[in-house]
């Protein structure tokens, strides 16, 4: 454990110094840009009121349905694409063109759309997540040798067996990169979203970062921002830990440099 979390501290001590550095130095006033301990001192402020973490809940609660839907159809179009050739030549370009698309561009159509509501947040993150888990579906599928399925074949799977036996778990490893992709894309459409859009009666994550910028409370911004990264650093951990388990299963890992 400890020399998997000694780099880690390593680089967390280093930025902490750079950034001490900084103040100490006075590359910016220390209203714009206050030291790590002030920084520090609020977030561990924030965290003992429940506002901190009624924001953090509601932001969770809105990447787990955009994430949860983008999931469902990025899987549903990637299959459809990747085995159907006539849809390939229709949209397989468009749906890379889409995962190109800045996700703030969306947000003049959502808002006209659907106002300035949940709707719109959560029209923005499923376009900004959806069709990078297209595209991870139709790689793994792509880099599917032939073998596997004429083999499949031979074997009797035929259909949604072929599907379920051959296809997914062979495709599995660049599946799951591009939900780790698309986990990246629906988190900052989210939090371009509840940046943009705020005033719905909720404090979210991003919400409450808007407000500590109006206030001109910088400790407070920074503050937001490292729960923001945190909260992003932890689910790249369960994709990472999700990633070399498969990548082992599949013998992928060299144990001898694991």
């Amino acid at each position: 454990m400890w020399s998997v979390m000694w780099p880690k501290l390593a680089a967390v001590g280093i930025a902490l110094l750079v950034w001490q550095i900084a103040v100490w130095l006075e590359w910016k006033p220390s209203y714009a840009l206050p030291g790590p301990a002030r920084v520090l001192d609020e977030l561990a402020l924030r965290a003992q009121h429940s506002e901190l973490w009624d924001g953090i809940l509601i932001t969770a609660r809105r990447a787990a349905m955009g994430y949860g839907f983008s999931l469902a159809l990025g899987v549903t179009l990637g299959l459809a694409v990747a085995r159907i050739k006539v849809l390939r030549v229709a949209i397989g370009s468009m749906i890379t063109a889409l995962q190109t698309m800045p996700s703030i561009a969306w947000f003049p159509l959502a808002i006209l759309l659907f106002q300035m509501s949940e709707q719109a947040i959560f029209f923005v993150v499923v376009l900004g997540a959806a069709p990078s888990i297209a595209n991870g579906v139709i790689a793994g599928i792509d880099y599917l040798p032939p073998l596997f399925l004429r083999a499949g074949r031979n074997l009797g799977a035929r259909g949604f067996k072929l599907y379920w036996y051959i296809i997914a778990p062979a495709a599995l490893p660049s599946f799951v990169s591009g939900l780790k992709q698309g986990w990246a894309f629906s988190w900052r459409s989210l939090m371009a979203g509840e940046l943009i859009i705020v005033g719905l009666g909720k404090t979210s994550i991003g919400g409450q970062l808007t407000f500590a910028r109006e206030f001109g409370d910088a400790p407070g911004v920074i503050a937001i921002m490292i729960v923001i990264l945190t909260f992003g650093l932890l689910v790249d951990f369960v994709f990472g830990k999700a990633d070399r388990a498969i990548r082992s299963r599949w013998g992928l890992i060299d144990p001898a440099t694991s």
